[in-house]
């Protein structure tokens, strides 16, 4: 086993790594029954909601996603397929992974709570992680058993996470304002709730010298795609947040703003509003944020609970020593327990690459073609 010690924390201080700006270079959609489409027909365009909306209206109609089943990276990879079919280039990259483990990654160094398990294996240069599935169903059951001393005054956790999704409802049109009919636009609060349909975008992007391509969802856009790919695209990350009434909910949503500002950032998302809440799940306000203007905000304005430049920094040395640590094939398990100072690295399957790697995937990279130009630069 190989471990790499968080702390002491000083030694990932300073001017931040260098990071390259993310940049989509592909995408896909999951429909309204989570079946995958190589298109944009998910995505999404941010119109203002309706301030006074009950975030809890159509509950009992919610058509949740049933995400039991473990579907590893293999949209990501059917994606990556596709695009390296038609540049004739393979997409060349240290890291492979889905967005929300860079998240959990680049959380550790601010965040002394929440443990992750992931899965992982090399190939042909690249480092894929994975959630570990089970850690992921464990989490969860455990984030939404009720406790026996709960307020049963206070809404329950499978009502708030629906909260959030019942504003990106009312926050988001199918098409943009021009084509949208103006009663869809304003009868959004009494739409059903689906979360089964996404746009996922896939981006290549880099930290310190790890070169990266991840994939994760966008919950909207501002106003168009550029017709130059070159130029950043004007995403819009949407999420809730209770009002601030109390020191206590300030240190709580500056806790928030670190998750909010990783996700943003790692995908290149500039803006992300935040619709506040009452307690009773009703829309009070809205705030615009600027992505880039977060640490800095937290930093003048708030407690410094925690520092961006630390998680740049960290994540650049951590991602480095991964990259010496895992040089085998095999399935490899990364592990950072709750509230522990370690990452731990060790192999559990000697070969092969489990069912982290889709099959297709494998063909299409086995395939014997000769060796393609790289597609990251």
């Amino acid at each position: 086993m190989s471990e790499f010690e968080v702390r002491p924390l000083g030694r990932f201080a300073g001017s931040s790594a260098a990071i390259r700006r993310p940049k989509e270079i592909a995408y896909f959609s999951y429909d309204s029954e989570h079946q995958f489409h190589l298109d944009d027909r998910s995505l999404r365009y941010y119109y203002t909601p309706q301030l006074g909306a009950d975030l809890s209206k159509g509950f009992d109609t919610f058509q949740q996603l049933d995400d039991i089943k473990d579907d590893h990276l293999d949209s990501l990879l059917k994606t990556i397929v596709a695009l390296e079919k038609e540049t004739e280039a393979r997409c060349e990259a240290h890291f492979i992974t889905w967005r929300g483990m860079m998240t959990k990654i680049m959380s550790t160094p601010n965040d002394n709570y929440d443990g992750f398990e992931m899965n992982a294996t090399y190939f042909q240069g690249t480092i894929f992680i994975e959630e570990n599935h089970q850690h992921k169903i464990d989490s969860r059951s455990k984030q939404y058993r009720p406790s026996p001393h709960a307020d049963p005054h206070v809404p329950s956790q499978e009502l708030m996470s629906y909260w959030g999704y019942k504003f990106e409802v009312l926050s988001v049109l199918p098409g943009d304002w021009d084509s949208t009919p103006r009663d869809f636009i304003e009868s959004r609060e009494d739409h059903v709730v689906n979360n089964h349909a996404q746009y996922c975008s896939v981006v290549k992007t880099g930290i310190g010298k790890a070169r990266m391509i991840l994939g994760g969802e966008v919950d909207a856009i501002w106003d168009c795609k550029p017709d130059d790919k070159d130029r950043p695209i004007n995403w819009v990350e949407l999420k809730t947040s209770a009002e601030l009434e109390t020191e206590k909910d300030m240190r709580k949503y500056e806790r928030k703003l670190m998750k909010f500002w990783l996700q943003s950032f790692l995908l290149g998302v500039p803006k992300i509003i935040v619709g506040f809440r009452n307690k009773s799940g009703i829309l009070q306000r809205l705030e615009e944020l600027e992505t880039n203007q977060i640490p800095i905000m937290v930093k003048k304005l708030g407690r410094a609970s925690w520092d961006g430049n630390l998680s740049i920094n960290f994540t650049a040395t951590f991602l480095q020593w991964l990259k010496d640590t895992i040089t085998t094939e095999g399935v490899w398990r990364i592990r950072r327990r709750s509230q522990s100072t370690l990452i731990e690295v060790f192999k559990e399957i000697e070969t092969g690459h489990g069912d982290i790697l889709s099959e297709e995937f494998l063909q299409w990279r086995n395939r014997g073609a000769t060796t393609v130009a790289e597609a990251f630069g």
